[in-house]
Protein backbone atom coordinates (compact mmCIF):
# COMPACT_ATOMS: atom_id res chain seq x y z
CA UNK A 1 0.00 0.00 0.00
CA UNK A 2 2.61 1.80 0.56
CA UNK A 3 3.73 2.74 -3.11
CA UNK A 4 -0.32 3.71 -3.61
CA UNK A 5 -0.83 5.71 -0.93
CA UNK A 6 1.14 8.90 -1.02
CA UNK A 7 0.63 12.28 -2.47
CA UNK A 8 -0.88 13.17 -6.06
CA UNK A 9 -1.61 15.51 -7.92
CA UNK A 10 -2.69 17.22 -11.55
CA UNK A 11 -4.33 20.00 -12.36
CA UNK A 12 -6.25 21.50 -9.58
CA UNK A 13 -6.98 17.95 -8.08
CA UNK A 14 -4.41 17.80 -4.99
CA UNK A 15 -4.65 14.52 -2.74
CA UNK A 16 -2.53 14.59 0.37
CA UNK A 17 -2.91 11.56 3.36
CA UNK A 18 -5.78 12.29 5.55
CA UNK A 19 -4.06 14.14 9.04
CA UNK A 20 -5.14 15.62 11.97
CA UNK A 21 -4.63 19.30 10.74
CA UNK A 22 -7.58 18.16 8.36
CA UNK A 23 -10.19 17.79 10.81
CA UNK A 24 -12.09 21.15 10.86
CA UNK A 25 -12.21 21.48 6.88
CA UNK A 26 -13.40 18.32 6.33
CA UNK A 27 -15.96 18.09 9.12
CA UNK A 28 -17.35 21.75 7.45
CA UNK A 29 -17.26 19.76 3.99
CA UNK A 30 -19.24 17.13 5.37
CA UNK A 31 -21.40 19.33 7.15
CA UNK A 32 -22.50 20.69 3.44
CA UNK A 33 -24.83 17.91 2.43
CA UNK A 34 -26.01 16.38 5.38
CA UNK A 35 -28.53 14.12 3.43
CA UNK A 36 -25.65 12.39 1.57
CA UNK A 37 -24.23 10.24 5.02
CA UNK A 38 -27.90 8.42 4.82
CA UNK A 39 -26.45 6.27 1.60
CA UNK A 40 -22.98 6.04 3.40
CA UNK A 41 -22.59 2.73 5.75
CA UNK A 42 -20.93 5.48 7.77
CA UNK A 43 -21.71 9.11 8.51
CA UNK A 44 -19.51 11.86 9.04
CA UNK A 45 -22.53 14.40 10.03
CA UNK A 46 -23.29 15.74 13.92
CA UNK A 47 -21.59 13.29 16.27
CA UNK A 48 -20.89 10.65 13.97
CA UNK A 49 -17.98 12.94 12.56
CA UNK A 50 -15.12 12.71 15.17
CA UNK A 51 -15.36 8.92 15.66
CA UNK A 52 -15.45 8.62 11.62
CA UNK A 53 -12.66 10.98 11.30
CA UNK A 54 -10.26 9.03 13.92
CA UNK A 55 -11.31 5.18 11.85
CA UNK A 56 -10.32 7.17 8.69
CA UNK A 57 -7.00 8.05 10.48
CA UNK A 58 -6.13 4.47 11.77
CA UNK A 59 -8.19 2.17 10.07
CA UNK A 60 -7.55 -0.17 6.92
CA UNK A 61 -8.40 2.50 4.78
CA UNK A 62 -6.23 5.13 3.38
CA UNK A 63 -7.85 7.97 3.32
CA UNK A 64 -7.01 11.54 1.44
CA UNK A 65 -8.06 15.37 1.89
CA UNK A 66 -8.83 16.48 -1.77
CA UNK A 67 -7.78 20.07 -2.62
CA UNK A 68 -9.31 21.75 -5.40
CA UNK A 69 -6.26 23.88 -5.66
CA UNK A 70 -5.92 25.18 -1.97
CA UNK A 71 -9.46 24.37 -0.88
CA UNK A 72 -9.87 21.36 0.97
CA UNK A 73 -13.31 20.09 -0.99
CA UNK A 74 -13.77 16.27 -0.21
CA UNK A 75 -12.46 12.84 1.31
CA UNK A 76 -11.78 9.85 -0.93
CA UNK A 77 -9.27 6.68 -0.08
CA UNK A 78 -7.83 3.45 -1.52
CA UNK A 79 -8.87 0.18 0.48
CA UNK A 80 -9.12 -3.51 -0.12
CA UNK A 81 -5.95 -3.53 -1.68
CA UNK A 82 -4.35 -7.31 -2.40
CA UNK A 83 -0.93 -6.76 -3.77
CA UNK A 84 -0.84 -10.14 -4.44
CA UNK A 85 -3.89 -10.04 -6.98
CA UNK A 86 -2.92 -6.76 -8.19
CA UNK A 87 -6.44 -5.52 -6.98
CA UNK A 88 -7.44 -2.26 -4.77
CA UNK A 89 -10.83 -0.42 -4.28
CA UNK A 90 -11.23 3.13 -4.61
CA UNK A 91 -14.14 4.75 -2.41
CA UNK A 92 -15.41 6.55 0.65
CA UNK A 93 -15.59 9.46 -1.89
CA UNK A 94 -17.41 12.52 -1.06
CA UNK A 95 -17.07 15.99 -2.47
CA UNK A 96 -18.71 19.41 -1.49
CA UNK A 97 -21.83 19.86 -3.66
CA UNK A 98 -20.28 23.00 -5.28
CA UNK A 99 -17.45 20.97 -7.18
CA UNK A 100 -20.17 18.30 -7.94
CA UNK A 101 -21.19 18.20 -11.42
CA UNK A 102 -17.97 20.12 -12.01
CA UNK A 103 -16.22 17.38 -13.86
CA UNK A 104 -13.81 17.48 -10.69
CA UNK A 105 -14.76 13.84 -9.77
CA UNK A 106 -13.92 12.72 -13.16
CA UNK A 107 -10.33 14.59 -12.71
CA UNK A 108 -9.99 13.16 -9.29
CA UNK A 109 -10.28 9.38 -10.54
CA UNK A 110 -8.39 9.73 -13.46
CA UNK A 111 -5.54 10.65 -10.96
CA UNK A 112 -6.02 7.82 -9.11
CA UNK A 113 -6.84 5.41 -11.65
CA UNK A 114 -3.65 6.38 -13.47
CA UNK A 115 -1.38 6.41 -10.41
CA UNK A 116 -2.58 2.44 -9.45
CA UNK A 117 -1.99 1.45 -12.94
CA UNK A 118 1.38 2.74 -12.73
CA UNK A 119 2.01 0.77 -9.60
CA UNK A 120 1.12 -2.37 -11.09
CA UNK A 121 -2.74 -2.53 -10.25
CA UNK A 122 -5.26 -4.48 -13.01
CA UNK A 123 -8.21 -4.39 -11.06
CA UNK A 124 -9.79 -1.42 -9.41
CA UNK A 125 -12.90 -1.75 -7.71
CA UNK A 126 -15.70 0.44 -6.83
CA UNK A 127 -18.86 -0.65 -4.49
CA UNK A 128 -21.65 1.61 -4.00
CA UNK A 129 -24.88 1.27 -2.65
CA UNK A 130 -27.83 0.36 -4.80
CA UNK A 131 -29.42 3.43 -3.50
CA UNK A 132 -26.93 5.62 -4.72
CA UNK A 133 -27.76 6.14 -8.42
CA UNK A 134 -25.67 9.15 -8.81
CA UNK A 135 -22.36 7.00 -7.91
CA UNK A 136 -23.49 4.31 -9.73
CA UNK A 137 -23.92 6.74 -12.66
CA UNK A 138 -20.18 8.74 -11.86
CA UNK A 139 -18.29 5.09 -12.12
CA UNK A 140 -20.29 3.99 -15.39
CA UNK A 141 -18.37 7.45 -16.69
CA UNK A 142 -15.25 5.98 -15.83
CA UNK A 143 -16.11 2.70 -17.75
CA UNK A 144 -16.46 0.49 -14.78
CA UNK A 145 -18.66 -2.66 -15.32
CA UNK A 146 -20.93 -3.92 -12.86
CA UNK A 147 -19.82 -7.41 -11.73
CA UNK A 148 -23.15 -8.48 -9.52
CA UNK A 149 -24.98 -7.04 -6.42
CA UNK A 150 -23.81 -8.79 -3.04
CA UNK A 151 -27.13 -8.62 -1.37
CA UNK A 152 -28.04 -7.54 2.40
CA UNK A 153 -23.95 -7.25 3.40
CA UNK A 154 -23.74 -4.25 4.86
CA UNK A 155 -25.51 -2.84 7.73
CA UNK A 156 -25.45 0.88 7.68
CA UNK A 157 -24.96 3.03 10.63
CA UNK A 158 -28.68 3.97 9.99
CA UNK A 159 -29.60 0.19 10.62
CA UNK A 160 -30.59 -0.47 7.01
CA UNK A 161 -29.31 -3.34 5.33
CA UNK A 162 -27.80 -2.32 2.60
CA UNK A 163 -27.27 -4.33 -1.22
CA UNK A 164 -23.97 -3.27 -2.82
CA UNK A 165 -23.34 -3.18 -6.49
CA UNK A 166 -19.82 -3.96 -7.26
CA UNK A 167 -18.17 -2.62 -10.28
CA UNK A 168 -14.69 -2.88 -11.48
CA UNK A 169 -12.66 -1.13 -14.11
CA UNK A 170 -9.68 -3.81 -15.56
CA UNK A 171 -7.06 -2.16 -18.32
CA UNK A 172 -8.50 -0.83 -21.35
CA UNK A 173 -12.18 -0.33 -20.33
CA UNK A 174 -11.80 2.94 -19.01
CA UNK A 175 -13.61 5.62 -21.05
CA UNK A 176 -12.96 8.04 -23.61
CA UNK A 177 -13.50 10.95 -20.85
CA UNK A 178 -10.98 8.92 -18.68
CA UNK A 179 -8.06 8.95 -21.33
CA UNK A 180 -8.70 12.69 -21.99
CA UNK A 181 -7.43 13.49 -19.11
Amino acid sequence: MAELYVPLAAGDVVLVPLAETHREALRRVAAADADIWQMYPYSMAGDHFDPSFDRMLTGPRRAYAVFRDKALVGCTSWYDHDAANKVVAIGGTFLHPDVRGSGFNLALKRLMICHARACGIVRIVFDVDVRNTRSQAAVRKLGARLDGILRQNKITWTGHVRDTCVFSLLPGEESALLREG
